[in-house]
């Protein structure tokens, strides 16, 4: 998953959100290494632009623009009939989707943006948009925004422009992420959410008694559990501390970093075992077969409960930890849409993105994926299902508003020092301060 604002660190809350400027921090332009680098390119990749392995779909050739090309990540089923139900209705020309698996998109973006990538692309706000924008390998659709600007907030068009001030992002939807349960199991069982680290402790231990895994959880693709480490960094250290950890201006060994890991390793015994063999989606269904009582991750965990059961889907934000930053800060990430900047059909791409960026395209995204919300504030949320209501509300509640952990700090950082890291902390998690100490080294020389 990727992010970042042009002159600051902290994330301007999406829609109705008021962030605190006291979690601004300047944002220096740096060079930056080529992301995942250590990663092969699949050809299914590779050769996006110029062999489709996806039939044709949206509107005829003959609306005048020709046919588009769009790299898609959205390879689950839910956003995937979400995207191909988004591009049906465009009329300009044709769309073929090229789909590959999330996690391989991901770890090969920056060598199919070099080759030859499709026209469009799905991609992440913030500074993963500008580590690509400041590589030239994004165009710049500046001129799309003076047609849509209207319809975003400040906060959406901060996340979508460059360190040079123009924009290279088109944001479709978003989602926060919390602690998700069935209600109908906590009702059952009488469990209240827990206002703090003690009560979250002593719920797992009764989930335990009950014969239940207290905690789902699963990082067999290397990200969920740096949702787990971002949301007890900053409920630990703060905002603040958290995002100049990502930056590379906080040393991995200071004890506040070790607390971190104490204090997961703490939870640990509550956590569903074997992760590492584990998908998130296999997680989601054990909470959806009411086999584990509750569940960190973003509100996409809907698109794994059958319709029926969606309702009955609840979620509360992680408990308190230190009562100095209380549940002030949360992620909730932005996906959209960029164009390469070897795009062969300039015009087709910025009308195609232009369609997506509208109200009524992002009304076909949430009502498909109960996951998302709109990004755009001419958007219809009288549809919203009560989970989404309740998202929107706790994301406009929050005073800090991260991306997350790898759209929030360098991408070779994100995938060569961090999945491996937590995968093996996850393995291994009695062995804190040698895996410290080597994240510290691979930071320095990656951050030099």
């Amino acid at each position: 998953m990727d992010h970042r604002l042009p002159l600051t660190r902290h994330v301007s809350a999406p829609s109705s959100i008021s962030s605190s400027s006291s979690g601004s921090m300047p944002l220096s332009r740096r060079s930056l290494f080529l992301g995942a680098a250590a990663f092969g390119v699949p050809a299914v990749l590779a050769g996006c632009g110029s062999e489709d392995p996806s039939p044709a779909t949206g509107g005829s050739a003959s609306g005048g623009l020709g046919t588009v090309t769009l790299g898609s990540n959205a390879s689950d089923e839910v956003p995937k009939k979400s995207l191909e139900a988004q591009v049906k209705a465009f009329t300009q020309g044709a769309v073929k989707v090229n789909t590959v698996d999330h996690n391989t998109f991901q770890e090969n973006i920056n060598r199919y943006l070099r080759g030859t990538p499709d026209d469009v692309f799905t991609w992440f706000a913030g500074y993963r948009m500008q580590f690509f924008a400041e590589q030239g390998l994004a165009l710049d659709i500046s001129d799309v925004w003076r047609d849509i600007g209207g319809d975003f907030t400040q906060a959406f068009k901060d996340q979508s422009t460059g360190v040079d001030g123009k924009q290279y992002f088109v944001p479709s939807t978003y989602y926060p992420w919390a602690v998700f349960y069935r209600r109908s199991v906590w009702e059952e069982k009488g469990y209240q959410p827990p206002k703090t680290l003690d009560e979250l402790t002593a719920l797992a231990k009764r989930m335990k008694a009950d014969g239940l895994i207290p905690i789902a959880f699963a990082d067999k693709d290397g990200w969920p559990a740096m949702g787990t480490f971002d949301i007890l960094n900053m409920r630990t250290n703060g905002y603040d501390f958290h995002i100049q950890l990502m930056q590379g201006k906080q040393s991995w060994t200071d004890p506040k970093v070790r607390q971190v890991f104490d204090t997961w390793r703490g939870l640990m015994e509550y956590h569903q075992p074997a992760a590492l063999g584990r998908t998130w989606q296999e997680a989601a269904q054990s909470l959806a077969q009411k086999k584990t009582g509750m569940y960190l991750l973003g509100m996409f965990v809907a698109q794994q409960f059958p319709e029926a059961d969606r309702d009955d889907l609840d979620f509360f934000t992680f408990p308190e930890i230190n009562p100095a930053y209380g549940t002030d800060s949360i992620d909730a990430p932005i996906d959209g849409y960029m164009v390469s900047a070897k795009a062969r059909n300039v015009d087709g791409a910025k009308a195609l993105i232009r369609q997506l960026a509208q109200a009524s395209s992002q009304n076909i995204a949430t009502g498909l994926d109960p996951g998302t919300l709109a990004s755009n504030s001419k958007a219809d949320t009288s549809g919203y299902s009560a989970l989404q209501k309740r998202g929107a509300e706790l994301v406009s509640q929050a005073k800090h508003i991260a991306q997350f952990l790898d759209r929030d700090t360098r991408p070779d950082f994100a995938s060569t020092v961090m999945i491996p890291s937590l995968q093996t902390f996850v393995g291994k998690p009695a062995e804190i301060d040698p895996l410290l100490a080597s994240i510290e080294k691979q930071k320095a020389a990656i951050f030099r």
